[in-house]
């Protein structure tokens, strides 16, 4: 494209382009996420932390555990805010597993405190087995290990505060299985249990749910707690 020049040339300069694209592609909304507080080691702990304590009451244990995760908000009062756990503590009475304990929560807060993702933290305790046996919690719940259930006490900590996504039933399904389970304990003729009191005698282990929850209805094994089917 040619363009005339109709008046008299009295300076220049040479324009790096590449420059000026930059500069013209920083807007306010960009400027301002360059100074977002991000998770990371360096990062000092302030005075004050929010924290939850979660009770744990094994068989394996005398006493309870309990179970403290302090979290840190970063970017307060920015649309950028964000809570992140920061250190976890497990106290108890019972001191025969002291060092183990200390060193899983020093690892944990470790974990926590380095940014990223954590909560592949979750899976992996939920992984560790007990080779003496597990233990099953009110309602019917199966423990594999005492470890496992910090873990699955992690992941309550992580949907609370939104950095995992909960996987609870909606009300159709939850009304479909309560309607299920009074159907088959109608037919054996047995008392209806009241919520988180368990689930019919002779239930099976649930793979997916690891809940004491598997009966045979119409011909099929489901579980009366989240509803898997081998049937489909």
């Amino acid at each position: 494209m040619t363009v005339k020049i109709s008046q008299r040339i009295t300076g220049f300069k040479v324009v790096d382009e590449a420059l000026e694209r930059s500069a013209a592609s920083t807007t306010p909304d960009k400027a301002s996420k360059s100074s977002v507080v991000e998770m990371h080691e360096s990062l000092q702990r302030p005075e004050t932390l929010i924290g939850i304590t979660y009770k744990i009451k094994s068989p394996l244990f005398e006493h309870a555990l309990y179970v403290t995760v302090n979290d840190i908000v970063l970017n307060a009062g920015t649309p950028h805010e964000q809570r992140r756990p920061f250190e976890i503590f497990i106290n108890s009475k019972n001191m025969d597993h002291f060092q183990w304990i200390v060193a899983l929560t020093r690892i944990m807060s470790a974990v926590f405190r380095k940014g990223g993702g954590c909560t592949f933290l979750v899976e992996e305790l939920k992984a560790v087995f007990d080779p003496r046996g597990g233990y099953l919690k009110k309602g019917g719940v199966y423990m594999p290990s005492i470890v496992a259930e910090i873990g699955v006490v992690l992941e309550r900590h992580l949907i609370a505060i939104g950095m995992l996504e909960g996987q609870a039933l909606d009300e159709t399904q939850r009304q479909y299985l309560a309607e299920k389970r009074a159907a088959y304990e109608a037919s054996l003729g047995a008392v209806t249990l009241e919520p988180g009191d368990g689930f019919p005698a002779g239930a099976q282990l649930c793979g997916k749910c690891n809940t004491q929850a598997v009966v045979q209805m119409d011909g099929c094994a489901t579980c009366l707690n989240c509803g898997h089917s081998k049937c489909g």
